[in-house]
């Protein structure tokens, strides 16, 4: 009678006390000084009745364990409770789906201690999945299931505050302790001390290293995908020869320098500031072996450095060759004279165009896979105040660089355009349809797999990466 009393107030998620009393002896207790040992104490006491009590998990708990589960982050729950009543939390906090019951069929997603540990590691590995919530847990079943998710290569983070979390709190990946509530023990064991207790201080901190990681991946391909092409452009140029068998350099020394120092490192730093992507949480987990360089990042800086390159070349070989005499002149790479009018404008059409596509692909790096030129994208541009002001500061510069006398000839190696701003025009254009030709094919052909849980159940569903 008392154990399906215990029972039905587990399962409402109640911790559940039991109360007692027994009459004391004044006189025996006086006169046997082992009275007062609990042995002696705790026996033929008079039932009284079974006392509920209510802890409510935070409100935004939920909340937080639906966003791990986006972001393809598995939450387990190991606790001291009655199995009835971490049941019914992990029911109310989306750790359990909202209909799960332990005669349900399909994978046991509840154990208590006993059942856990009384399995080998083979057995446990042999698991479908491991149970999403353990109760009556001791601090050897936390180690074993640490133990657990390492052998199925999994990252673990472990948050706990008593002495008895300490030992799994050492051995996972990422041990964190209760900053408030936390005993000393913990704190010292784990690897991060949450200040304010909150589970989802949690989600958001993983939210802004995803950002922080997908910032520097973006600075890191804006910034190598630019000196791809700068070295395309110079190393095909080679083959540009003179009449006096020396080599014509498409672009200047000043130019290059301007063009890493000025025009290409503000927008890639600017990357850095960019604000979490909405997706950034429903991109699976990265594994830590792929780093910044996975295949899709090598083949965007080598693809879009490609295209870039040949762009500025061939908007090169047209001003020289297509619309000119072809006349290659005499010590170009030097000095100017009449008989470089054609490069010194070829090369002022290359670096206008480099410097234009430098500036426009920092836009393209704010996402690899979601279009940014599209009309239903445009608002979004503005986003990052550092990016458009850095946008703007490298298109306005390129007129007093083209048109201040003597800084132009002389320094920078080139000549004002006129009608090869046509060329530029065409050359922008051109690079913005195969930006978002590019990642329509990836969006298409690429695919993440993550886990969203509904009230019901878990359901897979795919996305494309932020």
């Amino acid at each position: 009678m008392v154990g399906s009393k215990v029972d039905l107030l587990a399962s409402n998620g109640l911790r559940v006390l039991s109360l007692a009393y027994r009459y004391i002896d004044p006189q025996l207790s006086e006169t046997h000084p082992d009275y007062w040992e609990r042995e002696q104490v705790d026996k033929n006491m008079v039932f009284l009745g079974l006392v509920g009590i209510y802890d409510p998990p935070r409100a935004e708990s939920k909340d937080a364990v639906r966003e791990c589960y986006k972001a393809g982050i598995r939450v387990h729950m190991l606790t001291g409770d009655h199995p009835a009543t971490a049941t019914a939390i992990a029911r109310e906090v989306a750790i359990l789906p909202a209909d799960y019951h332990s005669n349900k069929e399909g994978p046991k997603l509840v154990m208590t201690a006993h059942e856990f540990d009384s399995l080998t590691s083979e057995e446990i590995d042999a698991l479908p999945q491991l149970p999403h919530v353990i109760a009556r847990c001791s601090p050897d079943t936390k180690v074993k299931m640490i133990e657990a998710l390492h052998r199925r290569k999994k990252v673990a983070a472990m948050t706990g505050d008593g002495v008895n979390d300490s030992p799994s709190l050492k051995i996972a990946n990422i041990g964190i302790a209760m900053g408030m509530g936390g005993s000393d023990v913990a704190k010292n064991a784990s690897d991060i001390v949450l200040t304010d207790d909150n589970f989802s201080t949690i989600v958001c901190a993983v939210e802004e290293g995803r950002r922080i990681f997908a910032n520097i991946q973006k600075f890191v391909l804006h910034l190598m995908s630019t000196n791809v092409s700068e070295i395309i452009a110079l190393i095909i140029g080679l083959a540009f020869i003179d009449v006096d068998g020396k080599s014509v350099n498409p672009m200047s020394p000043v130019q290059i320098l301007f063009l890493n120092m000025v025009t290409s490192s503000p927008p890639a730093m600017s990357l850095g500031l960019e604000p979490a992507n909405p997706l950034t949480m429903r991109v699976p987990p990265r594994l830590a072996k792929r780093g910044l360089f996975t295949h899709e990042a090598i083949a965007d800086i080598v693809l879009y450095g490609t295209v870039m390159g040949l762009i500025a070349l061939g908007n090169f070989v047209l001003v020289v060759y297509a619309f000119g005499n072809g006349s290659l002149g005499t010590e170009c790479s030097r000095t100017y004279s009449d008989s470089c009018d054609e490069v010194f404008r070829a090369r002022g059409t290359l670096f206008t165009t480099l410097t234009l596509l430098f500036l426009i692909h920092a836009y393209n790096c704010r996402s690899l896979r979601q279009p940014q030129w599209l009309p239903k994208s445009l608002p979004s541009l503005f986003e990052n105040k550092a990016l458009v002001g850095s946008f703007t500061f490298g298109t306005i510069f390129i007129f007093p660089i083209l048109y201040i006398p003597y800084l132009n000839t002389e320094i920078f190696k080139h000549k004002p355009l006129t009608w090869e701003w046509a060329i530029v025009a065409v050359s922008v254009i051109v690079f913005i349809v195969f930006s978002e030709l590019y990642k329509f094919l990836k969006r298409s052909i690429l695919k993440n797999r993550v886990i969203v849980m509904d009230e019901n159940d878990d359901k897979e569903e795919e996305t494309n990466e932020a």
